[in-house]
């Protein structure tokens, strides 16, 4: 079944205040996220924290179980963090290198994973290259087959970058590493929320995303996938109440299952909020989320493609959700501010998130539109027509 837009911009309270389009930074919550979330608080401020807490254990289950259904898991490969950068770095620095261990990344990395590689490099013998794009840019599965060998540790692929429109190959990129040494870290913040993940089907090891994006949680939520029989033979860089049991004065015994990445203290009123957020897209289901937001994206870039002195930046052979364009004689920066100014949001990515990207297309800035499954091409004609007014 086709979305019902209507539908959905009367369960988005926002959609009266402002054109959003710029889902790839945060979305607009609808009024079901932020009524599970201030409810939670009003009753934890009644009750007290604790007693709440333990009288939820139920609802809080049910997230990992929700989470799960989105990514084709199972709720014991399910971790939740205050944000996929947390996410990701616990499952990074989980990994046991060694000197001469290789890490593998695609060209579209974002910065934050990038300097953690770099750093990492700093500090031991381990090298950090980059698999080479393809014709269409994306990564090519092709060189990544033959850069493998039994020294390569880590493949570390970001599936949609948040700088350009492409979806990269997650699945392909499983299949070549299967049967390898490599551990395989998939960056899905992107992708999230706006398309079909199956973890079977893509063949990762771990999977950091965030809530605030696509998924339309609230900031500050995010989750770690970790496959099982990886999970039981890794060791999170800390450990506290929550991720182990202290079973003698000189011992203690890890989770058995992805919780052990997972530290005691956590927001629990927005991890409802994480799950109230799933579940909502799940009522509507990826596959129609992933039609419709794919349409509306690609409408936008039909009327930006005709403004004269624009240029689409976005690669791949698949595009998504993130529209992404400069305007000639334009400041990035100026013109998103005055989009902004006019009620339209919309963001801009800049080479210091995606540098080596960057360089490789001469690119300092690009302007990101993205449009979710609540946006309405009345709302792409505004954006289109006041583009084309600065020009």
């Amino acid at each position: 079944m086709a979305i019902d837009v209507e539908r959905a911009r009367a369960d988005t309270p926002g959609c009266e205040n402002v054109v959003h389009l710029n889902n790839a930074g945060a979305s607009l919550t609808p009024s079901v996220v932020v009524d599970t979330v201030v409810d939670y608080l009003r009753r934890e401020a009644e009750m007290g924290g604790y007693e709440l807490a333990e009288r939820s254990t139920d609802a809080i289950d049910a997230v990992y179980a929700s989470i799960a259904r989105l990514v084709g898991a199972s709720p014991d490969e399910i971790a939740m963090f205050d944000g996929a950068t947390r996410a990701w770095d616990v499952a990074f620095a989980s990994i046991p290198f060694a000197p001469g261990d290789r890490i593998l990344m695609s060209r579209a990395e974002y910065a934050s994973s990038v300097m953690a590689f770099l750093q990492l490099a700093r500090r031991t013998d381990v090298s950090v290259e980059v698999v080479p794009d393809d014709e269409h840019g994306q990564l090519d599965v092709g060189a990544l087959r033959e850069l493998l060998d039994e020294r390569v540790r880590l493949v570390a692929v970001t599936h949609v970058p948040a700088s350009s429109g492409l979806v990269n190959p997650a699945a392909a990129v499983g299949e070549a590493i299967r049967g390898s040494r490599a551990l395989y870290l998939l960056d899905a913040c992107q992708s999230a929320g706006q398309m079909p993940l199956d973890m079977d089907a893509i063949g990762c090891h771990f999977l950091s995303a965030t809530g605030r994006k696509f998924l339309r949680a609230p900031r500050g939520t995010g989750f770690l996938y970790v496959r099982r029989d990886v999970a039981e033979r890794t060791e999170p860089v800390f450990v506290d109440l929550r991720s182990a049991t202290w079973v003698a004065p000189d011992r203690y015994e890890l989770v058995p299952d992805a919780r052990r990445f997972e530290t005691w203290e956590r927001n629990i009123a927005t991890m409802l909020g994480l799950g109230s957020a799933v579940d909502y897209a799940l009522a509507w289901g990826l596959d129609e989320i992933s039609a419709r937001v794919g349409a509306i994206a690609q409408g936008l870039r039909d009327r930006l493609i005709m403004i004269d002195g624009v240029t689409i930046r976005d690669l791949g052979e698949r595009r998504c959700g993130i529209v992404t364009f400069t305007v000639d004689g334009v400041e990035t920066e100026m013109l998103a501010d005055s989009l902004r100014a006019e009620g339209i949001n919309v963001w801009t990515s800049h080479i210091t998130s995606s540098r080596i990207d960057f360089e490789a297309r001469g690119l300092e800035s690009v302007v990101r539109a993205s449009p979710h499954y609540y946006n309405t091409d009345a709302e792409l004609d505004r954006l289109a027509d006041a583009v084309a007014a600065r020009v």
